[in-house]
C-alpha cells in the first residue's frame, strides 16, 4: 500500500504529462490510501475541468466513481495534523497525506516539492517511486 496525494490521483485520470507515471505507480502498487479530503480536492479539480470544457459532466462523474473505487478512503487523527503543521510550512490539507503515511508506515507519493523537502523520511517523488527497483517503508 502508498498513500498518494490528489495530483496523483488526479494524473492517473485526467491526462498530463505525469499519466503514464501515475499508471506506473498504480501497477507498481495497486493499493492507495489517502485522508478523506482527497475526494474534495479531486471534485474541485474536476469542477475546474467542466467549466473549462475540458470535461463533460458525465466524464467527471465517471471519473469520480473509478477514483472512488480504486481509493481507500482513511480517516486521519487532528492532534497528529497538527504537530505536523507546527514541525514544517506545509498546509494542514498536506499534513493530512503525511500523518497518513506515517500512521499506515508506508510511502507517500507525491510531487509536491515542500512535501518532499520537509518530509524526506515518508515522502517519495512518483518519478522516483515507479523507477526504484522496491518500495520504502511498506
Amino acid at each position: 500500500m502508498i498513500v498518494v496525494d490528489t495530483n496523483i490521483i488526479g494524473y492517473l485520470y485526467l491526462a498530463s504529462e505525469r499519466s503514464t507515471q501515475a499508471e506506473q505507480a498504480l501497477q507498481k502498487d495497486p493499493r492507495w490510501a489517502a485522508p478523506r479530503l482527497w475526494s474534495s480536492e479531486l471534485r474541485s479539480v474536476l469542477a475546474l475541468y467542466i467549466r473549462k470544457r475540458l470535461l463533460s459532466l458525465e466524464d467527471a462523474r465517471q471519473i469520480m466513481d473509478k477514483a472512488t473505487n480504486l481509493m481507500q478512503d482513511q480517516e486521519v487523527a487532528s492532534p497528529e495534523v497538527l504537530k505536523l503543521v507546527t514541525e514544517s510550512t506545509c498546509s494542514a490539507y498536506d499534513c493530512e497525506f503525511v500523518a497518513l503515511a506515517r500512521d499506515l508506515a508506508v510511502p507517500l507519493v507525491t510531487v509536491d516539492k515542500q512535501i518532499l523537502n520537509q518530509f524526506p523520511a515518508i515522502a517519495i517523488s512518483l518519478e522516483a517511486f515507479v523507477t526504484t527497483e522496491s518500495q520504502r517503508g511498506g
